[in-house]
């Protein structure tokens, strides 16, 4: 039997980052499975953040998402760093800008391992880091009428 390191698909994907985007489209779930596919992944992790009719005890009616110029470039280099610390084949990452309703996606992400336990970990590795170092901040507006900005970093 070989070694895992002998094993061509235990080793990470020559460009693991698939795809990486901010959208003012509605996102796809399905899009970004499709891009973190692979033959050598025994693992695929997705996480997909929807907005929420909640937040803090208040009713949320509404949210916008803006971001600055290098929140795509931020969200590439977060990739490349994840890509790095785990044996990723392949990685994706698209957020979404401009108004959105409760129920609609604001952002997925996915990764491929070759084992799960490396792919939920690298995924949730993914999330929380986009979550805190990209520039993109939550405009939420709330039944009563107040509203909220809340900054990703």
């Amino acid at each position: 039997m070989a070694a895992v390191s002998d094993h061509p698909g235990e080793l990470g994907a020559g460009d693991p980052v698939k795809l990486i985007g901010i959208r003012e489209s509605a996102l796809s779930v399905d899009e970004v499975f499709a891009a973190v596919g692979d033959d050598a992944a025994g693992g695929i992790a997705l996480f997909v953040g929807t907005v929420r009719n909640h937040d803090g005890g208040a009713d949320v009616d509404a949210l916008g998402y803006s971001c600055h110029p290098s929140a795509e470039s931020e969200m590439r280099r977060i990739a490349e760093k994840v890509a790095a610390e785990y044996p990723v084949r392949a990685l994706a990452a698209v957020h979404r800008v401009g108004d959105l309703r409760v129920g609609d996606l604001a952002v997925v992400v996915g990764v491929s391992c070759p084992h799960r336990g490396d792919a939920f970990e690298a995924c949730r590795k993914l999330i929380d880091d986009l979550k805190h170092e990209v520039p993109i901040w939550k405009h939420q507006k709330f039944s009563d009428g107040t509203e909220e900005w809340v900054g990703a970093c």
